[in-house]
């Protein structure tokens, strides 16, 4: 593709319109190998294009032979060089929460003749089973008689307004060709909320309230008192009891002194 100087404004225009019609080239390519949507990711020397699908291995092909197949297309047709664009495979962590996955399930269904009630709410119940809040098909077009009408399968939680629903809601439209006329099909489906981002989005919902358990109450122990005294109080009970000087006997010994007056006894003194 050729470098040249553009603005940032013609630059994000031009990568959308790369991305939409490498989508809508993959989508008719991979259409019957659970096709579910593509990343690109730009590098200064080459550019990544990881295709997201149910099954990855028939989007390898044999030994890689429709990978590069692909990669062949891709680059006659965007004018990248040899080796300046790559295509990766890469599998869908949950079908049952990818609705392009599920709308490509429901088209195929339809095509090979299952009843549309019994083909909706076949899908409807494994999304529900995979751990979606909520679901909505739409099913539009001559469906029974000559005049056409709409028939809507809803269940769980669904959002509709909201900063939210860009987080929270998967949408995919696909189109049936059937022996009546052009079938539309429609399905939503929104995420549940999952801290590790790898089911659904990060961020709760604004009206989402968490009651947390109540803390582990400690047994309380028997009362007591206990009497403790300020240093200045110990300092002042030590100053009202002054403590002996040397000259003084210390209570309990026993002292011997000679009596007065000549007197050949001992005195004892206690």
């Amino acid at each position: 593709m050729s470098q040249q100087a553009i603005t940032k404004k013609r630059k994000a225009i031009q990568d959308g319109l790369f991305k939409a019609e490498l989508n809508n080239f993959l989508m008719k390519e991979l259409a019957e190998d659970g096709y579910s949507g593509v990343e690109v990711r730009r590098a200064p020397s080459r550019t990544e294009v990881i295709i997201m699908a149910t099954r990855t291995q028939s989007v390898l092909g044999e030994r890689g032979k429709r990978i590069r197949e692909l990669t062949a297309l891709v680059q006659k047709r965007f004018g990248y060089a040899s080796g300046q664009i790559e295509l990766y495979a890469e599998k869908v962590s949950s079908r049952g929460l990818c609705a392009v996955a599920q709308c490509e399930s429901l088209r195929y269904k339809l095509v090979g003749g299952l009843a549309v009630r019994r083909a909706c709410y076949g899908v409807l119940r494994f999304i529900m089973e995979s751990g979606a809040r909520g679901c909505e098909i739409v099913v539009s077009g001559k469906l029974r008689g000559q005049r056409a009408k709409a028939m809507k399968f809803v269940d769980g939680v669904m959002i509709h307004s909201g900063n939210p629903v860009t987080e929270y809601i998967q949408e995919a439209v696909r189109h049936v060709q059937m022996r009546q006329g052009v079938l539309g099909i429609k399905v939503k489906i929104m995420l549940p909320h999952d801290p590790r981002g790898q089911q659904g989005p990060r961020n709760p919902l604004p009206d989402n309230i968490s009651v947390l358990d109540p803390p582990v109450e400690s047994v309380p122990q028997q009362p007591y008192s206990e009497h403790k005294e300020s240093p200045l109080q110990q300092q002042q009970q030590q100053a009202s009891y002054p403590m002996p000087t040397h000259d003084l006997a210390p209570i309990g010994v026993v002292s011997q002194q000679q009596p007065q007056g000549g007197g050949g006894g001992t005195e004892w003194s206690y």
